[in-house]
């Protein structure tokens, strides 16, 4: 695989790439998309040969037997996880979004709150709102130029309405790789506050060197009755657009209860992602994810060497994710003047860091799952755009 490849998305339905000018006011013509987090890279050979191949049957009727699917998934996480599984703890859903909306139908009622540890991934909030829970958040402490979780602090936040805490392992936006001693302290509290914990691990496979990705069950195996698992190939194959998620639930009452809102609503697994899911999930796809990583490592430094020479930039080192989350806070600028840089004068679509919780004023989020021609690129914009702090 070339990563180097430059690939060309625009008038692909692609929201990355054709949707920046309407949604950011970066132009779609000259702007660079570092916002949505999905990659330019084309999938595996493994993937577009599955797809191949259902293209050659040429009958995409309803799915029955899904056997592989499992295994394949069984396979993955003993394997690159440490972590083993029965296939019959597998629910399949439309994406992990959709999955964190089921758990809530499930397990908590409107009104309930859910506890997240913020700044993270936005549409958290944005489905535990829509669905008539209170988001409860806890702001991360920044020690050191890393996040960690204090949780003396969340317990002093409890109301008695939380029945829930959502967990992103390895975090978003932050990039951290929780060690084991963080996430048994999260079981801890969890017990200690009879809270379900839905761990969020859909980039537990984007790892940089140094760091070991640990499963909650791995590091914890006693929460496993009040635990539910969300995993997905999406952002490790670049295969978002497929909306195909895993919940996986070890615990008997949860799984039953998790199955009677999955049958109420009626969602049944898309067979294009299922079958490619079932392609990534092999010995083929470690061997292209490992390439993915190095380029991606590679692409790490760059973006932080370059951001970090600008001043008043800095950017927090990466253990996991594509995503860099870079701090603006010294530039002495508003949050309003430091975008309007980034995006009317860079002409770079990013995330807004306001957009994940308390503790993400002063940042904005970059993608860094492209081609390196367009970080180095990226970096002369922004050192462009910032040039009277030089």
């Amino acid at each position: 695989m070339n990563f180097d490849e430059i690939t060309d998305r625009r008038n692909s339905g692609s929201l990355k790439w054709d949707g920046m000018e309407k949604i950011c006011g970066v132009p779609a013509d000259t702007g660079l998309p570092m916002w949505v987090a999905d990659t330019d890279f084309r999938s595996a050979d493994c993937i577009q040969d599955a797809v191949r191949g259902m293209l050659d049957h040429g009958i995409y009727g309803y799915v029955g037997d899904r056997v592989e699917y499992k295994a394949a998934i069984g396979w993955w996480m003993e394997n690159r996880h440490d972590w083993r599984i029965e296939p019959d703890w597998i629910f399949t859903t439309h994406g992990l979004c959709n999955a964190v909306g089921l758990c809530l139908q499930a397990f908590t009622r409107p009104g309930d709150a859910v506890l997240l540890f913020t700044p993270v991934y936005h549409a958290f909030a944005r489905v535990i709102e829509a669905a008539g829970r209170e988001v409860s958040e806890c702001t991360l402490k920044n020690v050191d130029g890393r996040y960690e979780m204090d949780f003396e602090a969340a317990a002093a936040r409890l109301t008695g309405r939380e029945k829930a805490v959502i967990l992103c392992s390895p975090h978003n936006p932050g990039g951290r790789v929780w060690n084991r001693a963080e996430l048994r302290e999260l079981a801890d509290f969890c017990a200690a506050h009879d809270l379900l914990l839905i761990a969020d691990e859909i980039h537990h496979d984007l790892v940089f060197p140094g760091h070991k990705h640990l499963p909650m069950p791995v590091a914890a195996p006693e929460i496993s009755d009040r635990l539910v698992m969300l995993t997905a190939p999406s952002k490790t194959f670049n295969t978002a657009g497929t909306h195909t998620g895993n919940v996986i639930i070890m615990d008997d009452g949860l799984r039953r209860t998790f199955a009677q809102v999955m049958t109420a609503i009626s969602i049944s697994p898309n067979n294009f992602g299922r079958e490619m899911a079932r392609a990534a999930y092999s010995e083929a796809g470690a061997v292209w994810l490992d390439a993915q990583m190095e380029y991606l490592e590679g692409n790490r430094r760059l973006f932080d060497q370059g951001v970090d020479a600008i001043p008043g930039f800095v950017s927090m080192p990466l253990q996991a994710t594509y995503l860099a989350w870079v701090d603006f806070s010294a530039t002495g600028m508003a949050p309003a003047e430091f975008t309007r840089r980034v995006e009317q004068v860079a002409k770079i679509a990013a995330n807004h860091g306001s957009t994940f919780g308390s503790g993400g004023e002063s940042f904005l989020r970059f993608n860094l799952g492209t081609q390196r021609a367009r970080i180095a690129e990226a970096i002369a914009r922004l050192r462009d755009a910032f040039a009277d702090l030089q």
